[in-house]
């Protein structure tokens, strides 16, 4: 009996997904709790794994495709099913069902987990590679995996990485493996610097006069389409803009700071901090923690001081938390996001700067999973690496604040000197601005909690 396949719910604000990529193709073979298809959420891509086994005897919603959660994008079956009634109840014209492959035809598979955190891998049959397995040892079934990085990095460059060795860990194919391998061999039409071009949109170009090297690929893994071609063919007649399309990560995020500045009662308090002695003690811990580490755990240690902050409004009224959990904010090729530390008051200084950079590091490479960036009770939000003196934050809802850190900049200071008279000396001082939800914390309890974050940063030994 057929199976309809959803777009799945990932997470509690999510209203719809955007189809990445299918890792199996029509009349292909799905595997029960193998990755059949990758989307894209507003917080992250995610590899979607098959529910039941069977025949992709349909792709309803293709790569780009955004459809809202719980609609139809495919369905799964035994060959030559009539599967007209669950198409025509989603409203989707019907097409003859895709025969199974032929013998020897695959489709990608994956599984997961490297190096102890649960990540999607990508991987082919050896028949489809070219290569046997004999020369896959130690992957099970001859299947050939491959990292996300390793993958993403070899659809940069261009490399058919389905004929290599793997070095990690099962005969897994990681980065380091890429290095020897030649740009430009996988598949298809080329463009030069390696990136991959679809046949129609290599022959519109030429016929257009369009250089490829100068088009941005909006398809998987940057892949040049059609539509891309034709969009710097307008953008020449229209003076050079470029048009750069509402989806994915980039309209949740535009739809969301939206409904926040709409919704919530916004309203800012601004301080400076002197680092001097936050420097010093950044120097007796060898560097080993950055200054976000120091305003991370100061922001943290005044949350707990100032219950009214680490709050959120709800229907039944305002719900004071008696845990925080830390929003840090990461900035990512297609925006921005927050992967959220646990329990954060109950870590130490290294614990916590232990914590922020395993989080950062997921979020930049794809791999954060549900629980990474969901539950976040306040958020942190630091700028100051790209020379900002200081902005504004948009609270992250449904929290009731955000802490925007601008950078850390040697400024003249007014100091007592030793006759009692006052001096001017050059110190290194960094702004904060809170931005905050009046309708839940009022005016002088949001100075406090600022002015203890500045206490906690001019005295850390209270900190450690």
């Amino acid at each position: 009996m057929a199976e309809r396949i959803i777009m799945p719910k990932q997470g509690l604000q999510m209203t719809e997904g955007t189809v990445v990529e299918w890792l199996v193709q029509e009349g292909g073979a799905v595997v029960e709790g193998q990755p059949l298809f990758t989307i894209e959420t507003d917080k992250v891509t995610i590899t979607i794994d098959a529910l039941v086994s069977g025949t992709l005897l349909k792709i309803v919603a293709g790569p780009g495709v955004t459809r809202p959660i719980t609609a139809l994008i495919g369905v799964v079956g035994e060959p030559g099913e009539d599967i007209s009634a669950i198409l025509a109840e989603a409203g989707t014209v019907n097409t003859p069902a895709a025969s199974a492959p032929a013998a020897g035809g695959g489709s990608t598979a994956g599984g997961t987990i490297t190096g102890g955190t649960a990540a999607s891998v990508a991987a082919v049959p050896a028949a489809a590679s070219g290569g046997t397995a004999a020369g896959l040892s130690g992957v099970p079934g001859g299947r050939v995996f491959i990292s996300p990085r390793a993958k993403t990095k070899a659809a940069e460059q261009g490399i058919d990485w389905r004929g290599l060795r793997g070095s990690g860990p099962g005969g897994m194919i990681v980065e380091r493996d890429l290095a020897d391998a030649p740009a430009g061999t996988a598949s298809g039409v080329k463009v030069p610097g390696g990136a991959k071009v679809t046949p129609l949109a290599a022959k519109v170009a030429s016929l257009e006069g369009v250089d490829l090297v100068d088009v941005e690929g909006s398809g998987d893994r940057g892949k040049i389409l059609r539509a891309d071609v034709e969009r710097v063919k307008t953008a020449r007649k229209t003076g050079g803009k470029k048009l750069i399309p509402m989806r994915g990560m980039r309209k949740i995020i535009a739809e969301r700071m939206k409904q926040s500045q709409d919704e919530n009662a916004q309203t800012c308090h601004r301080v400076s901090v002197r680092m001097d002695e936050a420097v010093r003690v950044r120097t007796a811990l060898e560097k080993t923690v950055s200054y976000n580490d120091l305003i991370a755990l100061a922001t943290v240690r005044a949350l707990r001081d100032f219950p009214a902050v680490n709050a959120e409004l709800t229907a039944e009224g305002i719900w004071q938390k008696d845990f925080v959990n830390l929003g840090v904010a990461v900035a990512v090729d297609d925006g921005l996001i927050v992967p959220v530390v646990k329990d954060a008051d109950l870590l130490n200084l290294r614990e916590l700067s232990a914590a922020v950079k395993e989080l950062a590091e997921k979020a930049r490479q794809g791999t954060l999973q549900i629980d990474d960036y969901s539950g976040g009770s306040f958020t942190l939000s630091n700028l100051g690496m790209f020379g900002l003196e200081e902005f504004v934050a948009i609270i992250n809802p449904p929290e009731a604040g955000i802490l925007a850190v601008g950078k850390i900049e040697d400024t003249p200071v007014a100091l007592n000197g030793a006759d009692g008279k006052k001096t001017v000396g050059i110190l290194p001082v960094m702004k904060l601005t809170l931005t905050y939800d009046h309708r839940i914390v009022d005016g002088a309890p949001a100075a406090r909690f600022l002015f203890r974050i500045k206490e906690y940063l001019e005295n850390p030994c209270k900190l450690l």
